[in-house]
């Protein structure tokens, strides 16, 4: 067999080695222990300077080196048409296409098309080409591992004759374990960074020390994007071995309180995030203040009372305020009017002058001061005239040294209203970065929407199991430790998408999983009581794994002896003379059956333990009678809202779903007496559950459904 050297360059894309690794992997697996495929990792320019822009390359004895992936799969077919091209060369090619061009992009449109073609035309094949696999086939498959929105559509099952190649493909000895393989063996051959290298983004002047900053105000809880956008500043301040402040924007006093102020500290500490510094920017209303007499000395601010609708009505068309050309003076007394909340200032806000008709229309003469009389939750009544968040937000990065001020993309058009404020006050100036916001479909992030849910009593509070809080999720059975991995995993990305929570749920089930233990509950609606032959009378007790892969969860009590209990939807199951098993005990055979009408009020059985348990059809979860057994309610939810997104001027109302809370009564094992608050367990054949109300004496125990991830 020709012998030949493949070279990933450090800088390697997974979609440029995937495809090559498995084609390789294929022709070589013959003879893989005498004759392995040897990988070099060293950058591709270093063997030929022309190709500096190559990540892969392949060379063959006494051949030159083919750069690029495509050039390199090609060379490979070349070599080996027999097992990697079959008879239909043409089409294997027009696949290694496909696979290249049309997989490997990060459209999100495009990529969703691929995918419908693909499988459109798997519907009636196993293979992409003729009848078995060729290098089309290791191509595709190869470009489909290495992008991610690929793999997401894949565990979500909706694509079925492109799921059943996927799986094919990957049973393939030769195939399925390459991508895995390749990890490791990259990182045992090469120093790589860590999957958190992907958060590369070219911040600017980070050699001067790297000063980033969380503003979250005080008007809400903590949700799951602020999450993002809390770990992401914690991210590339320890990265640049610099400093995160966290810091309240507090300039609105009608809106907030020190309950969410609370709130939303205890949430980052959960969080892991407690920042270098913790400030306020009502520290800083002072020295707020001082400079908007400043800017208004410099003639760049005005006061305006023109009313709110024909003033929002102006910026719209690009209108000049009758009020614009005030003088300095008359600036001056009228702002010192407001700071006083007199007549004349409460119908006054100061007004940046920067532009009538500019086309961002963040720059059309934006608010930077109103009034307001209320009390402040931390300074009282002290003032009566507040920054807005325009105003103060660059304004403070700049006096608390922040360097990198990253945040969500709705900013971006403001992002030149920022830099004009500190421009016109001369000010130290701020890099920006925008990241994408965390969107999720049927999903409210909006405060203001999310306190209508609130205040309708259409849920129980913010920490309720529906809300995308963090108190809110981390109820419903979210671990902190799956939600870091996932915020972690979607990065600093500009790309908005709408995200559907079953991608989140799945990094949660990883993390549960293995350390859940396993217990039984059995829905008490029509409880059959059965009789089984052969069975102790009374009970007996065993002690037995929690956990079947995990001896360390410890060991629970299961109870075995006549009779049992089955759910009625099982028992109706049953046939007469039927083997079935009773899980974690072994093989019964159904020996009568007692019905009224459709129900069925009892059933005998006849222990079989010396059964095949892998015979057997119907696996029954079960509970015996003597034991001291709980009340539970198990609760499930639906989503809050009917639409997948709501636009601005949607009312939220009109797509409230209030029918999103779903109880059954069922009993429990014995075990669940041991159970707290904040644990999670598996119900056999039911699914994981956060205990949300343990149980106590006459008190049912209250368990919330944690999704999994699958629809």
């Amino acid at each position: 067999m020709a012998s030949f050297n493949i070279h990933v360059a450090s800088k390697a894309l997974q979609a440029d080695i995937y495809p090559v690794l498995i084609a390789a992997n294929v022709v070589n697996t013959e003879d893989f222990e005498a004759n392995p495929v040897a990988i070099v990792y060293k950058d591709v320019d270093q063997l030929d300077k022309s190709k500096a822009e190559s990540t892969v390359g392949i060379q063959f004895e006494g051949e030159d080196i083919s750069y690029g992936t495509n050039d390199v799969l090609h060379k490979l077919a070349e070599h080996f048409p027999t097992l990697l091209r079959g008879p239909k060369p043409v089409l294997v090619d027009e696949w290694i296409s496909f696979g290249l061009t049309r997989l490997g992009g990060k459209d999100f449109k495009a990529t969703s098309a691929a995918l419908e073609e693909l499988n459109n035309h798997l519907s009636l094949r196993s293979v992409l080409v003729g009848h078995r696999f060729t290098i089309a086939d290791t191509t595709v498959w190869g470009a489909l591992n290495a992008n991610g929105q690929a793999i997401s559509a894949i565990r979500r099952n909706h694509l079925p004759n492109l799921v059943r190649w996927f799986k094919y493909i990957a049973s393939i000895d030769r195939i399925g374990s390459v991508v895995e393989n390749f990890k490791a063996e990259l990182n045992n051959k090469k120093k790589v960074k860590s999957k958190e290298s992907n958060f590369e983004i070219g911040l600017l002047d980070t050699d001067k020390g790297v000063v980033t900053r969380f503003p979250p105000e005080p008007s809400g809880y903590l949700h799951i994007g602020h999450a993002k956008a809390a770990l992401l500043n914690q991210y590339f301040a320890e990265q640049y071995k610099g400093k995160l402040i966290i810091r309240f924007d507090d300039t609105n006093p009608t809106k907030e309180k020190q309950e969410f102020q609370d709130s939303i500290l205890e949430d980052l500490k959960l969080l892991g995030i407690h920042g270098d510094q913790v400030t306020y920017t009502s520290d800083h209303f002072d020295h707020l203040y001082q400079e908007a007499i400043r800017i208004i000395k410099l003639g760049k601010a005005y006061c305006d009372d023109t009313i709110q609708e024909k003033m929002r009505a102006e910026r719209m068309d690009g209108i000049a305020s009758a009020r614009r050309d005030r003088t300095v003076e008359e600036n001056l007394r009228i702002f010192e009017e407001m700071a006083k909340a007199s007549e004349e200032g409460l119908k006054n806000c100061l007004r940046a002058k920067i532009s009538v008709d500019d086309p961002n229309k963040a720059m059309r003469d934006p608010v930077i001061y109103r009034c307001n009389p209320e009390p402040h939750h931390r300074t009282g009544s002290k003032y009566k005239i507040y920054p807005t968040y325009d105003f103060a937000c660059p304004l403070v990065d700049s006096f608390e040294g922040v360097t990198h001020a990253l945040r969500t993309i709705e900013y971006r058009d403001r992002n030149p209203q920022y830099w004009w404020m500190l421009e016109a006050l001369g000010l130290r100036k701020v890099h920006v970065w925008d990241f994408a916001r965390l969107n999720f479909i049927k999903t409210v992030l909006s405060k203001r929407k999310l306190t209508w849910f609130v205040n309708e009593g259409i849920v129980h509070g913010w920490d309720d199991p529906r809300f995308p809080t963090v108190r809110g999720i981390r109820r419903r059975g979210m671990t902190i430790e799956a939600l870091k991995q996932f915020i972690i995993s979607q990065g600093p990305s500009k790309n908005v998408v709408n995200l559907d929570w079953t991608i989140i749920w799945a990094f949660n089930k990883k993390v549960i999983d293995p350390i859940s233990p396993r217990f039984t509950a059995l829905l008490k609606d029509k409880l059959v009581t059965v009789t089984i032959e052969g069975a102790p009378t009374p009970a007996v007790c065993e002690n037995k794994p929690k956990h079947a892969k995990n001896a360390d969860v410890g060991l629970k009590k299961v109870y075995f002896g006549s009779p049992v209990f089955l759910e009625h939807v099982d028992a109706a199951a049953l046939a007469d003379n039927e083997e079935v098993t009773l899980m974690n005990w072994g093989n019964a055979i159904v020996t009568s059956i007692t019905r009224d009408d459709k129900t069925v009020t009892g059933v005998t059985m006849k222990l079989n333990l010396a059964g095949d348990v892998k015979s057997t059809k119907k696996k029954l979860t079960w509970l015996a009678k003597d034991q001291k057994l709980v009340n539970v309610k198990l609760m499930d939810f639906g989503d809050l809202i009917t639409k997948d997104k709501l636009e601005e001027g949607d009312d939220v109302a009109l797509y409230a779903n209030k029918d999103s809370e779903f109880t059954e009564e069922a009993v429990a094992d014995e075990n669940i007496w041991d159970v707290k608050v904040d644990d999670i367990v598996q119900f056999e054949r039911k699914g994981y559950y956060r205990c949300d109300v343990p149980a106590e004496g006459d008190k049912p125990a209250v368990f919330f459904n944690i999704p999994t991830g699958k629809k």
